[in-house]
């Protein structure tokens, strides 16, 4: 059979239309020169109709007198500031509200995310019924509840409910104890930012050189057990003192020093369990008696103080249970040392220098309180509702990344004798937080935008104050609007880069 033409030779090259390389720049370049026509259409039509108006643009409006008022600030506000302190004002509220919803959502979210896949059947409907009931109740519709139907319902002023530590909660929010520090105490504030960074590059050194070694350096076993008799001493001291508001004569200093130093040689000794769960029943006792008697002033004191008493030793046998089966060797970690560090040399440095920290409590005057800082219940509302909304669908994030390790993983840890909260710590969860932080990342954009939505129940957030009072005042559409976009873009430009380094940090590596 004879064979033609040259199979060897190169071959016959498409023309420019069938090449998909080519068509491919064509359409980059055809939808970029479309994008940017839009965009000199919007921007040449909106210049038309502002000189049609004899409107002006410009950013000068800033520095103007803005003239209104605005119930919630974290620095002084008059009539008199500018309005780029309003800007400022509605910036700092939104940051205030996105910062602590997300704290408490994450813990909220990870507990339960957790207690659903407990064997607990009772703790696992308990967070099914709490997340399914939440997401599927509009965000909107919880804000008002919150705000409408429990804050706003609570007492008049002079009927306040009293609850520790001298807190008030009445219609008007929640008044707080004001914290007035001197001028030393700025050194004490340092030293606990020093010592908590401290704490934490212990915590990495020591766990560096067990993982080396084995076990734990012997300065971390030695420091651990002074450690723990100090935090031992300073509960027991503390758990004492509240028992002298219920008996009196336990109220004296020398009683509590000397029920510490016998709870301490308690727990030197095998019997260390029944002295965290005295503690644990002692504080427990006497804050859920305040707090019942602040709620339930009607009911006689005796049976407040047999609740109390009953909750005090639930906590007490919860603590004495998980004492019982911790391991008394040093294989864990001394959660203890850190905590001295953290608090026990700032607060020695606090008495050494004469630092102090006093702090002025409202007092009921004839028609408001005086004193003491008020947290308003628009922030209060508000916060609560974006913390246990985004925590619902956190919880579910956390669920979805348990499920997703392998069931193998904890047979392994079962084989290596880890009791389950250890398994849960050391081995589910960091593998887990892989599949948990991106979908957490949304979360936490999500709740930052969500509080705008504190424009429906007044709280002075960056939409309320700016996009509404100033816009309306000024005019200015065009900037006011570009200024908040810009705001919210860097907010989540920063938590996207901010999570996802810590996903680079907590990601298998591949070997």
């Amino acid at each position: 059979m004879a064979v033609h033409g040259n199979l060897s030779g190169p071959a016959p090259r498409p023309s420019l239309l069938n090449d998909p390389v080519f068509r491919g720049i064509i359409y980059q370049v055809l939808v970029a020169v479309a994008v940017f026509g839009f965009i000199a259409w919007i921007v040449l039509n909106t210049a038309q109709n502002l000189a049609m108006q004899n409107k002006t643009t410009g950013f000068d409006f800033l520095f103007r007198t803005a003239g209104f008022d605005i119930s919630f600030t974290l620095f002084p506000w008059s009539r008199t500031s500018l309005y780029w302190q309003a800007f400022v004002a509605g910036l700092l509220n939104t940051l205030l509200v996105a910062v602590i919803g997300i704290f408490f959502a994450t813990i909220i979210g990870f507990t339960l995310g957790i207690a659903r896949l407990s064997s607990n059947w009772l703790i696992s409907r308990v967070a099914t019924v709490y997340i399914e009931t939440i997401r599927n109740i509009p965000l909107l519709l919880q804000l008002f509840f919150w705000y409408f139907a429990v804050l706003k319902a609570m007492p008049a002023v002079r009927d306040s409910f009293l609850l520790p530590l001298g807190v008030y909660i009445n219609q008007r929010g929640i008044m707080v104890p004001m914290p007035l520090p001197d001028h030393e105490f700025i050194w004490v504030a340092v030293a606990f930012v020093v010592c908590l960074a401290a704490a934490i590059a212990i915590g990495i050194w020591a766990t560096r050189q067990r993982t080396l070694t084995g076990h734990y350096p012997n300065s971390i076993v030695l420091a651990a057990r002074f450690a723990n008799a100090v935090v031992m001493f300073a509960l027991a001291y503390l758990a004492v003192t509240l028992l002298g508001q219920i008996v009196p004569s336990l109220g004296t200093p020398i009683v509590a020093a000397v029920g510490g130093l016998a709870l301490v040689a308690v727990s030197l000794t095998p019997y260390r369990p029944y002295a965290g769960a005295f503690v644990a029943f002692a504080i427990a006792f006497v804050v859920a008696s305040a707090l019942l008697a602040s709620m339930f002033s009607s009911i006689p004191l005796v049976v407040l103080q047999v609740v109390g008493a009953l909750i005090g030793a639930a906590v007490g046998w919860i603590m004495l249970e998980r004492i019982g089966t911790a391991p008394v060797d040093a294989s864990r970690f001394p959660t203890a040392l850190p905590i001295l560090v953290v608090f026990g040399v700032p607060l020695a440095l606090y008495y050494l220098i004469g630092a102090e920290l006093a702090f002025e409590p409202p007092v009921l005057q004839r028609f408001n309180f005086q004193g003491g800082f008020q947290l308003p219940p628009e922030l209060v509302a508000l916060v609560f509702g974006l913390s246990i909304y985004t925590a619902a669908f956190i919880a579910e994030n956390v669920r979805g990344g348990i499920r997703a390790v392998s069931k193998g993983q904890t047979e392994a840890a079962q084989s290596l004798g880890l009791k389950e909260g250890d398994r849960l710590r050391l081995v589910i969860i960091p593998q887990a937080m892989r599949v948990i932080v991106p979908p957490l990342t949304s979360q936490y954009l999500n709740l930052t935008k969500n509080s705008s939505l504190g424009a429906a129940i007044g709280y002075p957030e960056l939409v309320n104050v700016f996009t509404g009072t100033t816009l309306n005042q000024t005019g200015k559409a065009i900037e006011v609007i570009a200024l908040t976009m810009a705001v919210y873009l860097t907010f989540s430009l920063l938590t996207s880069a901010f999570m996802n380094w810590y996903n680079g940090r907590v990601a298998l590596v591949e070997r």
